[in-house]
């Protein structure tokens, strides 16, 4: 009887050791998970680091702005694509609004596209902002001036006209869905036009380009590869109108522009 109390004892000591061992290691190891999960990605860390040493005394640490603009929120960040407009800025300078040119490799470009890329992302999936979210906030600009800016400077009325494509847009969209189509367009993708040696023409839509390489989709469906060194090859940017405007317009041009779309009922 002795012996079963003992061997009993043993036993539940046992269990005991490893249940605290469980309970013990249990929250570790969904912590090193947790960890895993949300480690960021090494470019963006690279990119953060660069951007405090070169960029954050002016656009503040987290690039949410300080003497200079905000770049979580800039639409030249947003239509950039790995570095290509951001590295143009950052090499060139913008000396009109007092900022000077730098000298970075394409990588440290890349890191600290990738960087702002990530800050815009998280932006927007933590913004929360409601479906119903009062217009008037929103409307702080003249619909008069936007009229003007749509129809002579921002040259818009050259591509959209507000008895066609935006005939009563503001009834197709909530005010914050608008203002994201205005800012943000999409759906467009870059037409390529490939000229072979032969002279023959293949156009389709852009599915890959590089500095060696033009990949598309011919008028058949299929994929078609050429090695650019041996064609020519002209890229047909749809939305090329709204990327040329960043550097013209203006946060009032903005507000104005979006209060005469939003009056198109």
């Amino acid at each position: 009887m002795r012996e079963l109390v003992s061997i009993n004892g043993r036993a539940l000591a046992r269990v005991a050791i490893l249940f605290a061992a469980t309970a013990i290691l249990t929250p570790l190891w969904n912590f090193s998970a947790w960890s895993q999960a949300i480690s960021p990605d090494p470019a963006m860390e690279r990119g953060h680091k660069q951007f405090q040493q070169a960029c954050g005394f002016c656009h503040g640490p987290d690039a949410t702005g300080s003497r200079g603009p905000d770049l979580v929120r800039s639409p030249l960040v947003a239509h950039d694509v790995k570095g290509d407009k951001i590295g143009e800025v950052i090499r060139l300078g913008r000396a009109d609004k007092g900022m000077p040119a730098m000298s970075m490799t394409d990588e440290q470009v890349q890191d600290i596209a990738a960087y702002l890329h990530g800050r815009a992302a998280e932006a927007i999936s933590s913004s929360g902002v409601p479906s119903k979210y009062p217009v008037e906030r929103m409307l702080t600009g003249n619909a008069e001036a936007g009229r003007a800016f749509f129809n002579g400077a921002g040259g818009c009325k050259n591509c959209h006209s507000p008895t066609g494509d935006l005939a009563a847009v503001a009834t197709k969209y909530s005010a914050i869905e608008l203002q994201a189509h205005m800012l943000y367009p999409g759906g467009k993708r870059t037409i390529a036009v490939v000229t072979l040696p032969s002279g023959e023409l293949v156009k389709g839509p852009l599915v890959h380009a590089d500095d060696f390489v033009i990949s598309l989709r011919d008028a058949s469906g299929w994929y078609r590869s050429f090695t650019r060194d041996r064609v020519k090859v002209e890229l047909q940017d749809p939305l090329a109108a709204h990327r040329d405007l960043l550097d013209k317009v203006t946060q009032a041009d903005v507000h104005n522009l979006f209060a005469y779309l939003e009056s198109l009922k």
